[in-house]
């Protein structure tokens, strides 16, 4: 029986970690299929506070990891399959085995939704990004793309301007699903160019072991050809993995848990942390900020609750 069990491995669960390992709680972190969350596909990170130099995105996360061990935390790889939430205990089974906790913190995150293509896979941190606010600088004065058709990937080419010369907007379709507003700010933007009834077939140049360009196919016509470009940004969505929870935690329409007040679920004694329920900021800083939150949220829980 623990006092709180943690999902996820990343900047929120880590944080988490920490925070519930110095209350002397002995968390147990459940690492989860992404290892170090969204920041271990990250190179190099610049905006985290305390580093004036930047820090290497996997050593950021290790750090914290080594920390919260320092404390007492206890980390094991493994996901969650099944969760029951009904009564407290809460009961997790992590692959064959059944954990029970006093609390929970859902710290599991979402995960960037790419195309799979193998050549953009390899060159993930190389020129490929899913993150504009994270990645956006260090392609200042060069060509970049963007992928997607909603708001978010009006933002993140609109945003992507301020360093970009040129900011290539690539769709599927030839209609946008982004609001009107989003688009027409976008269209007013002489940096922006847009390319609709468009795929991507490759991202270039795996040899060269970074982002060269990108042979792009129009799906109405069949005619490829090549661009040449430096960074290649994914805008199509997220995916929160939330899928154990389904019935139980207040999800919305595309999987995100509905807070409810501080890091609060509609179930007392869970707490959700970072990107699992952020869809709007998504910055390891704010993720370290909501893990926080949680771990503070489950400590006076359990206090109220007779098990200090």
């Amino acid at each position: 029986m623990r006092n709180v069990i943690i999902i996820g491995s990343g900047c929120a669960g880590n944080t988490a970690a920490i925070y519930t390992a110095r209350a002397n709680l002995k968390p147990l972190v459940i690492v989860g299929h992404e290892p170090g969350g969204q920041l271990s596909i990250t190179t190099e990170v610049e905006n985290f506070p305390g580093f004036p130099e930047g820090v290497m995105g996997p050593q950021l996360v290790e750090n914290m990891k080594r920390q919260a061990i320092k404390f007492g935390a206890e980390y094991i790889m493994g996901k969650v399959e099944e969760a029951d939430l009904s009564k407290r205990p809460f009961r997790l089974r992590i692959d064959e085995e059944w954990h029970e906790c006093q609390t929970l913190i859902v710290a599991s995150g979402a995960s960037a939704r790419w195309l799979g293509l193998p050549s953009e896979q390899k060159l993930i941190g190389h020129g490929v990004s899913s993150c504009a606010t994270c990645d956006g600088f260090f392609y200042r004065g060069k060509k970049i793309m963007v992928l997607g058709g909603g708001d978010s990937a009006m933002e993140e080419a609109n945003f992507l301007t301020r360093f970009g010369e040129e900011v290539t907007l690539i769709h599927r379709r030839d209609e946008f699903r982004a609001s009107k507003i989003m688009l027409e700010r976008c269209k007013a933007n002489p940096k922006i160019r847009f390319l609709t009834s468009t795929v991507v077939e490759e991202v270039l140049d795996v040899d060269k072991g970074y982002v060269t360009g990108a042979r792009l196919k129009n799906v109405k016509t069949g005619e490829t050809w090549t661009q040449d470009v430096d960074g290649f940004f994914l805008a199509i969505g997220h995916i929160p993995n939330t899928r154990p929870f389904a019935g139980q935690l207040d999800l919305d329409e595309d999987g995100y848990i509905v807070g409810h007040g501080g890091a609060r679920t509609n179930i007392p004694g869970v707490f959700h942390a970072g990107d699992v329920e952020d869809r709007i900021y998504r910055q390891a800083i704010t993720a370290s900020g909501a893990g926080c939150k949680a771990a503070i949220e489950a400590e006076r829980f359990l206090e109220a609750n007779g098990h200090h």
